[in-house]
C-alpha cells in the first residue's frame, strides 16, 4: 500500500510539473522560469491535511499574522501517538506542502513589491519544493485533531510535519531583511522600483 501511495504522489507531482512547464505565457514581465530536473531526489509522506475556511488561493490571508481564524490540523490516525506531550505546548511549527504552487520560477515579480526578487529571497509559495512554514497557536488537541490559530493556506493543504516552537532558540529578534525594510519605508531600491507590478492574485500560501 505504501508503494502504491508513493507511486500516486510521484505521478501527481509529474503532472503538476508538466502543467507548470506550460505556464510560460502566464509569467509576469521580468519573471524567469527554468526547466525542472527530470527526476526527484527524495520521497515524503503527507501526514495529514489542514482544514481552513479558505477554499481559493485568492481568499487566503497574505500571511498567518493577518488572521485569527480557527483552523484544524487533521493528522493521519497512524501518527496520533506522536502527539503525546504536545498538549503542554503553546505554539507549534507547522510545515505544509503548497500543492497548488508552480515550482519552476527563479525570479519572481510579487504583486505587492516594487521589483523582482530571486525565489530564495522571497517567502512566496512558488519555489522548487513548495514547503511552507508557520508558527501557530495551539488551542487544543482532540484525538488526532489539533485546533490552531495562525495558518494561511487553502483548505485541505497537505501536512508535512509538526514541531514544538521554542522561543528561546527559534526567535531571533535582531534578524532583518534589508530590501523589505527599504520597501516598507518607501525607499527606491532600484531605478523604476516605484512602479508596482500588476497582480496575479493571491497564492496558496504564503510563505516560507
Amino acid at each position: 500500500m505504501e508503494r502504491a501511495w508513493q507511486a500516486i504522489c510521484q505521478e501527481s507531482e509529474m503532472k503538476r510539473r508538466t502543467k507548470a512547464s506550460r505556464q510560460d505565457e502566464k509569467l509576469r514581465k521580468g519573471e524567469i522560469a527554468v526547466t525542472l530536473p527530470e527526476r526527484f531526489d527524495a520521497s515524503l509522506y503527507f501526514i495529514g491535511r489542514i482544514r481552513t475556511p479558505w477554499k481559493r488561493r485568492e481568499d487566503c490571508p497574505k500571511n498567518p499574522r493577518e488572521t485569527n481564524a480557527s483552523c484544524t490540523i487533521v493528522l493521519n490516525s497512524r501518527w496520533t501517538d506522536g502527539l503525546r506531550g504536545l498538549e503542554s505546548v503553546s505554539h507549534i511549527v507547522v510545515l505544509y506542502w503548497m500543492d497548488r504552487a508552480r515550482r519552476d520560477l527563479v525570479l519572481q515579480m510579487p504583486r505587492h513589491y516594487a521589483q523582482g526578487r530571486g525565489t530564495f529571497a522571497l517567502r512566496s509559495p512558488v519555489r522548487p519544493n513548495p514547503i511552507a512554514v508557520s508558527v501557530a497557536r495551539l488551542v487544543s488537541i482532540e484525538g488526532n485533531k489539533l485546533n490552531v490559530i495562525g495558518l494561511d493556506c487553502v483548505d485541505k493543504t497537505p501536512l508535512l510535519d509538526l514541531k514544538p516552537y521554542f522561543a528561546t532558540t527559534d526567535s531571533v529578534p535582531e534578524a532583518s531583511v534589508g530590501w523589505h525594510a527599504s520597501e516598507k519605508n518607501g525607499l527606491k531600491t532600484a531605478a523604476g522600483s516605484d512602479r508596482r507590478a500588476k497582480g496575479r492574485g493571491k497564492s496558496s500560501r504564503r510563505r516560507v
